[in-house]
């Protein structure tokens, strides 16, 4: 997410007015309520920061790791969401929360998708929340787009420091064959990422300027025909086709 917060003046008919935008730092965000003497609210807030990493199965990770994600992921969402409300609710405006395929179905380890999963529940329950006051909030659940939510370290050096820093009878349980196959896996799927996320912006922008915003978007081809439809198998089905994904662990039953 960009360090500056856009906040400018719409129209729900899908066109902006000419009018003054302005920019302030969102890590300052106490101090936007003297804006409210200046602009008829806040008509969007749009949350989208969010982190990736660490990620990988959840037993090579600890409590510090799942908190470094869900602390920006949700809990700073959150935050943010709680403080700028009353300028949305002055406006009549919009809440867009960045969840995730991940945040349907659980497809990897770490915080990632827990957070995910809590921004939906988060935004359900303040979308029936805020209906009275004629807000609306949508959430965004794009597929595996190329971004820099993964950072710039390489995604096999990051699992090996995982891997190293794991006790001997842990890594003596998965095997190093475990490993080399559950990291080809986890590289090949960061390669099919879609490099190109303009339907990602463009659910943006629809559910920013739209008289009637949709409550879910799923931008990406894998979200609507892969992540979506095992959200809503049963569960032991879900269950079944994933762990074919998976390498079998040396100590496996």
């Amino acid at each position: 997410m960009s360090p500056r917060l856009r906040a400018s003046k719409l129209q729900p008919s899908g066109k902006r007015k000419n009018s003054k935008v302005f920019l302030v730092p969102s890590t300052l965000h106490p101090l936007l309520e003297p804006f409210t003497r200046i602009i008829r609210g806040l008509w969007a807030l749009v949350n989208n920061a969010g982190v990736g990493l660490p990620s990988g199965p959840n037993e090579w990770l600890t409590k510090e790791d799942f908190v470094k994600v869900i602390n920006v992921n949700l809990v700073g969402l959150i935050e943010v969401t709680l403080h700028m409300l009353p300028m949305v609710k002055k406006a009549r405006g919009r809440v867009v929360n960045m969840s995730s395929s991940g945040g349907r179905v659980a497809i990897i380890g770490g915080g990632y998708c827990v957070s995910k999963f809590g921004v939906e529940a988060f935004s359900d329950s303040i979308r029936r929340e805020l209906h009275f006051f004629g807000v609306k909030v949508s959430i965004i659940e794009p597929g595996n787009y190329r971004t820099s939510i993964l950072g710039n370290e390489g995604m096999e050096s990051r699992l090996q420091k995982l891997w190293e820093r794991l006790p001997q009878e842990t890594r003596d349980s998965y095997g190093e064959e475990y490993f080399s196959i559950y990291t080809d896996k986890l590289k090949n799927m960061m390669q099919l990422a879609e490099p190109r996320f303009s339907d990602v912006t463009n659910s943006m922008e629809h559910a920013i300027v739209s008289r009637s915003p949709r409550i879910r978007y799923n931008p990406g081809l894998d979200a609507k025909l892969l992540y979506l439809p095992l959200a809503k198998l049963p569960t032991a089905v879900t269950d079944f086709i994933l762990s074919r994904y998976l390498p079998r662990p040396a100590d496996s039953v």
